[in-house]
């Protein structure tokens, strides 16, 4: 019974389906086109498998390599790009209408270490009692963190009431 074809990764050896391949050498030599079969058998001699490297190019182009030696560093590359990629998150600042200055500028200085670590920020501006009918009190310190961001950050979603609160979210400038 044969062997499956892969699954996943390249096609290699007989599951290379075409009849004829572009072949470059495990030194990186081009051989030119040539039959699969040939070409299956050349690399077997070498003691390499015939990998499928661009399976689009018209003829395909295959590579003398071992295919588990292959397999493995596409694995690690894919396995180093997933972990050099940065998730960006939703940090969320809460305020009051009547924050103090000192209170205001520790909250600021909160907002720009998210920023500048690529996180996105949401301020939710919280009315209590009778603040609910200064409104104007609250999109005044919205448009003040705005300008006071304004060099690091662009809003995503500008200042908006939703029940009792004021939301707005910014986001890191893309450099």
């Amino acid at each position: 019974m044969a062997p499956l074809p892969p699954l996943t990764g390249p096609r290699y050896n007989e599951f290379i389906t075409v009849p004829k391949v572009r072949v470059i050498d495990q030194d990186g030599e081009n051989l030119g086109v040539m039959y699969t079969r040939e070409a299956i058998a050349t690399a077997a001699e070498v003691g390499l498998d015939l990998v499928e490297v661009s399976p689009n190019a018209d003829p395909p182009v295959c590579k003398f390599l071992d295919v588990g030696k292959y397999k493995y560093e596409a694995q690690k590359k894919a396995a180093a790009a997933r972990k050099s990629q940065k998730t960006q998150e939703i940090k969320e600042i809460k305020m009051r209408p009547n924050i103090d200055d000192h209170d205001y500028d520790t909250k600021m200085k909160a907002i720009h270490r998210f920023i500048d670590e690529g996180d996105k920020v949401k301020l939710t501006l919280r009315f209590r009692g009778r603040e609910l009918a200064n409104g104007a009190l609250g999109m005044q310190l919205m448009h003040r963190v705005q300008a006071d961001t304004a060099e690091v950050a662009k809003v995503e979603q500008h200042p908006k009431m939703e029940g009792r609160q004021m939301l707005m979210v910014i986001a890191p400038k893309q450099q």
